[in-house]
C-alpha cells in the first residue's frame, strides 16, 4: 500500500490554520511558498539527512586537476579514486585537504595518481580539486557521495517529491512556525517548539543503523 501524503496546496493550508490563519489570497500563497523555501535550505544547514545523500562518479581527465560537481551539491561527504573495471575495479580513499593545506604544495602540477582531494563550496557551484594533478598511466575515476540540496519551489503549488513522508509533519509545522513569524508573532514560540519536536522525531529515524566498531590503539605497539 502507497504511503498517502498531502499535497503542498494541503500542507499550506494546515500550516495557515496552526496559525490560527485562513490562506485567502494569491500573496498568501506567495508567503507560504516563501517560508517553504527558507525551510528547506535551513535544513540543510542542520546537518546530514540521509535523504539528501547521492552517489556519483565522474570521469577524470589527464592533466586536468579542477571538476565541477553536479549542480545542487552542497558538499561530498565520502571521495575515492577509481581504476580499473569489473572484477579489477579498484577504489583508493582520497584524503580531504584544507585551503591551506593546498596552497602550501610546492608544486600543484605535480603528475600521478591523486592521493589529495580539495573540496571548493562556492555560492553557485561545488569544485574539487585533485592532487597530485592526475597522469596518462591508467584510467581514473572519481567516485563520491554527495550530500544534495533540497528542491524547493520557484512557482506553483505542485507537490515536492524530494521531501520523504517521515519529514511531512516536520514540513509542516516548520512552515506554521515560519508563517507566525510575519503574521502571528504571540503564536510563534509554541509552534517553533513543536517544529522542533517533529523535526528531531524525523532526524532521529533518519540515522545511519549500520553497527560502528571502535578498535583502540595498541599502546604497545606505538611505545606508549
Amino acid at each position: 500500500m502507497a504511503v498517502v501524503t498531502p499535497d503542498l496546496s494541503e500542507l499550506f493550508e494546515e500550516a495557515y490554520e496552526r496559525v490560527g490563519l485562513e490562506m485567502r489570497s494569491g500573496y498568501d500563497l506567495r508567503t507560504a511558498r516563501r517560508s517553504l523555501n527558507l525551510l528547506t535550505l535551513e535544513w540543510q544547514n542542520r546537518g546530514l539527512n540521509l535523504f539528501t545523500i547521492e552517489s556519483g562518479t565522474l570521469a577524470i581527465t589527464a592533466g586536468t586537476e579542477t571538476y565541477t560537481l553536479p549542480s545542487e551539491t552542497i558538499d561530498i561527504i565520502e571521495h575515492q579514486i577509481r581504476t580499473g573495471t569489473g572484477t579489477n575495479q579498484t577504489d583508493t580513499n582520497l584524503e580531504r585537504v584544507s585551503v591551506s593545506t593546498y596552497a602550501q604544495q610546492s608544486n600543484k602540477n605535480t603528475q600521478g595518481r591523486p592521493t589529495q582531494i580539495y573540496v571548493q563550496r562556492l555560492a553557485s557551484e561545488t569544485k574539487v580539486t585533485l592532487w597530485p594533478v592526475p597522469d596518462s598511466t591508467q584510467t581514473y575515476t572519481l567516485s563520491y557521495y554527495r550530500l544534495k540540496g533540497i528542491d524547493g519551489l520557484a512557482s506553483g503549488i505542485a507537490g515536492s517529491a524530494s521531501i520523504p513522508p517521515r519529514f511531512i509533519p516536520a514540513l509542516a509545522s516548520g512552515m506554521a512556525y515560519y508563517i507566525a513569524m510575519k503574521k502571528n508573532p504571540q503564536s510563534a514560540a509554541g509552534l517553533k517548539q513543536e517544529y522542533e519536536f517533529q523535526f528531531e522525531l524525523a532526524a532521529g529515524e533518519d540515522t545511519e543503523t549500520a553497527s560502528i566498531k571502535f578498535v583502540p590503539y595498541d599502546t604497545f605497539m606505538l611505545g606508549g
